[in-house]
């Protein structure tokens, strides 16, 4: 493997950040959170009304990144097979062979575009990939490229024609990034840079594959202190047995968390992770991990206010 400089790679990994917001009008939080879930080598669920972007800064970190890009457009009707692929009969000179043809899930960059319109049996299909990454079809296993992301994007589950994700795949997204509506002065910029001069803003490819496999390996290196490390198992273990929670997140959320608080770490130029990344990344990590139950939900309590108390213990 060729030798990176752990500064030449957090400088190109800034320099990538810089591109992706040529395009996309704030929302650096969720931005730099999505950045933390490639690091990680995580996939991620992206959230929010219709048409605040979410499509777009998927593609343009593909675009930024030297990954190929892939999208799946779910809809009620889409099969399994038309994401993992199927097998096809194709004539040859010794007669007619089956072969395995490669669905949209075989890139590195996997947009599964309002994954839940589709039905459970499709959401399915993406469970192998997303933990294993691997997709088994016909009898035979076939590995995804590498680096592999599911990013998926979602509207609110309370939208007509969707269906609720089910527990053991959500718990396969490392985190959860709610996009909220821009304030008046980024829709002004929004509105002037999409209504004016050329329609799409254009980025410059600045991250090779190879520097964002080695950079994963960075990331795992960053030292956590043990008390730091302490605090995370107590804070996933506290949300199986606090008041107001119902389920709470298994020892999957612990392992998240600590890698996407080393990914932050190392985003931000650091060679440590600090409590600072645990209170930013406890929320994004946990919120669809855990279940309310009925008198919080009817307080109008959120996973987030819960999380928050549990990280003010």
């Amino acid at each position: 493997m060729t030798e990176y400089d752990i500064d030449d790679l957090q400088e190109k990994i800034s320099i990538a950040r810089d591109q992706i917001g040529k395009r996309i009008v704030g929302q650096s939080d969720v931005l730099e959170q999505l950045l933390v879930c490639i690091l990680a080598d995580g996939n991620a669920l992206l959230e929010s009304n219709p048409g605040l972007g979410k499509t777009t800064m998927v593609r343009t970190v593909a675009e930024v990144t030297d990954l190929q890009f892939s999208r799946i457009q779910n809809t009620p009707d889409l099969m399994p097979s038309d994401i993992t692929g199927t097998e096809i009969i194709r004539e040859s000179e010794t007669g007619r062979d089956f072969v395995f043809e490669k669905g949209p899930v075989f890139a590195n960059v996997v947009l599964a575009d309002e994954i839940n319109r589709a039905t459970p049996k499709t959401q399915a299909a993406l469970l192998e990939a997303m933990q294993e990454k691997q997709v088994t079809a016909a009898g035979e296993t076939y590995q995804l490229p590498s680096p592999f992301f599911i990013l998926a994007t979602q509207n609110p589950i309370d939208q007509s024609g969707t269906y609720t994700l089910p527990e053991a795949q959500t718990d396969r997204f490392m985190m959860k990034l709610l996009v909220e509506y821009p304030d008046f002065d980024e829709e002004s910029r929004i509105v002037d840079m999409f209504t004016s001069g050329a329609k799409q803003v254009p980025v410059e490819r600045v991250l090779a594959r190879e520097e964002i496999r080695a950079a994963q390996e960075f990331v795992r290196e960053v030292p956590i202190a043990d008390d730091i490390r302490d605090r995370v198992v107590r804070l996933v273990q506290r949300t199986r047995d606090a008041d107001e929670i119902d389920y709470g997140a298994s020892p999957r959320a612990s392992m998240a968390l600590v890698l996407a608080s080393k990914a932050r770490a190392f985003l931000r130029g650091r060679s440590h992770v600090a409590s600072e990344d645990i209170e930013a990344l406890a929320a994004p990590v946990l919120r669809h991990r855990i279940v309310l139950d009925f008198r919080a939900e009817r307080e109008g309590r959120t996973t987030d206010d819960a999380v928050a108390d549990l990280l003010a213990e």
